[in-house]
């Protein structure tokens, strides 16, 4: 589909209408050899054809409404949406009320003319960056259909319903890079921003101290546009960030290391494009990030919220976690409280020095993930691997939620061939600054196809 200010023009022309958009996107949704039953938990079909209609009808008669009225987008079931149960990708939640009203962001969204197609599936509890889900099944990445591989998580069908044309843009959550992974692995731009810069109220917590709301979408100015909107702010545009001066620090150390060869050469052929544009790439060191990953358990600041929302769940409807998630967090209660305590103070001497390095860049730059998509069976069948790619895929992203600043993935690769994303990490509350920066390097280094057809 096109980009929502495409897809909002063409609305505003009444080159197409919102019923037709909805329809191709339950078309996909529904197709019997696509991926639909994998991407959605929920859809309610009657609802979001009602409410196109409406919002077509309104339009005939020329009453005034917001441009994007009537564009689809999902959003991932960690959201409270009015009248529907939030799973989390699971059936621990299945008792549970109703939520009676929608979450702040999903009423914004809603406010702003946007149709919720549906809700997607999920990693279980947000607890993974692959992207299974043992209850609701996986969908596959794009990339290699036939051989159906991880599309990362844990905002997987998010990722999967944009890539599909299930919907035009989606909201995920990010606590490690479940928004910038997926993206990354499915071709898509994803972006993460500083943390309490979205409300999270209505979502179900992963880590308080680290979640943050962001979109999936085709470009970086409908993350940029779907990120104005849930932060309450007027000023939708992104005026791209001068190419000439512009300085980026590229993360030497752990960052780069185990990168499959698709990476490693995607990214380089990235750098060296931004290099002939004026952009002033240079290699950089945080000294104080690496000594915080080499010696502090980052899981135990996670794991340790994680257990605090979990734990009489854990203990009531046991049988109904997928046993992968269940021993994860299960085991986080082993950590202390001055386990806890020291990884906070440690996080917050890593976050200042870190500052203090990162003077002179507009931002730092690394792979977004360091691994091509894997394969779901080998992953399904060897625990140990799912572990260990686990933790290669929320390497890199876990640095911008240590560090609680605003990051993005680019797609950066040759269409057709194994999807790799180049990420971009800012300031802290320098939101609007990064996606500057992201919009003017965009075209440099992405590689896909700029113009498509409007969806009819």
């Amino acid at each position: 589909m096109n980009n929502l200010f495409d897809l909002a023009h063409s609305l505003e022309r009444k080159k197409v209408y919102s019923r037709e958009l909805v329809e191709h996107c339950l078309r996909n949704i529904e197709a019997e050899d696509g991926e639909g039953h994998n991407t959605f938990i929920s859809v309610d079909k009657e609802r979001v054809l009602a409410e196109a209609d409406n919002i077509d009808a309104a339009r005939k008669a020329s009453i005034n409404l917001s441009p994007f009225s009537g564009i689809p987008i999902s959003v991932k079931d960690l959201f409270d949406t009015a009248g529907q149960i939030t799973t989390a990708g699971s059936h621990v939640l299945d008792q549970q009320r109703p939520a009676r009203h929608d979450a702040p962001v999903i009423s914004k969204l809603k406010q702003a003319g946007f149709i919720v197609i549906g809700k997607t599936n999920m990693t279980e509890f947000a607890y993974s960056g692959l992207g299974i889900n043992a209850h609701y099944g996986t969908p596959a990445s794009p990339y290699d259909r036939q051989t159906r591989r991880i599309p990362g998580g844990s905002s997987s069908g998010a990722a999967v319903s944009v890539t599909d044309e299930m919907a035009a843009a989606a909201i995920g959550t990010d606590t490690g890079g479940s928004t910038r992974i997926p993206a990354a692995l499915c071709g898509l731009v994803g972006f993460k921003p500083t943390a309490n810069r979205i409300s999270t109220e209505g979502c179900i917590p992963l880590s308080p101290s680290l979640d943050s709301v962001g979109p999936i979408a085709n470009s970086v100015t409908c993350c940029a546009l779907l990120d104005a909107i849930m932060a309450g702010e007027s000023n939708i545009q992104t005026a791209p960030f001068p190419e000439v001066g512009l300085r980026l620090g590229v993360l030497n150390g752990f960052a780069m290391e185990d990168l499959d060869t698709e990476v490693a050469n995607a990214f380089e052929d990235a750098l060296q494009r931004l290099g002939k544009r004026g952009v002033l790439v240079k290699s950089h060191n945080l000294t104080e990030l690496e000594s915080y990953y080499a010696h502090i358990n980052r899981a135990c600041l996670v794991g340790s919220e994680a257990y605090t929302y979990h734990e009489q769940l854990l203990l009531e409807r046991q049988d109904y976690y997928d046993p992968w998630v269940y021993s994860r967090i299960k085991s986080a209660n082993g950590y202390s409280a001055a386990d806890y305590i020291n990884t906070l103070t440690r996080r917050a001497e890593c976050q200042q020095k870190t500052e203090e390095r990162n003077i002179g860049l507009d931002a730092i730059v690394l792979p977004t993930v360091p691994l091509i998509p894997q394969p779901i069976a080998s992953l399904i069948d060897d625990n140990d691997l799912s572990l260990q790619v686990n933790g290669l895929n929320l390497r890199n992203t876990s640095i911008a939620n240590t560090l609680n600043a605003p990051a993005i993935t680019i797609p950066c690769h040759t269409p057709g061939e194994a999807p790799v994303g180049f990420m971009l990490i800012g300031k802290p509350g320098k939101d609007r600054e990064l996606l500057s920066i992201a919009s003017s390097i965009e075209p440099i280094i992405s590689r896909k196809h700029s113009t498509q057809e409007p969806v009819s």
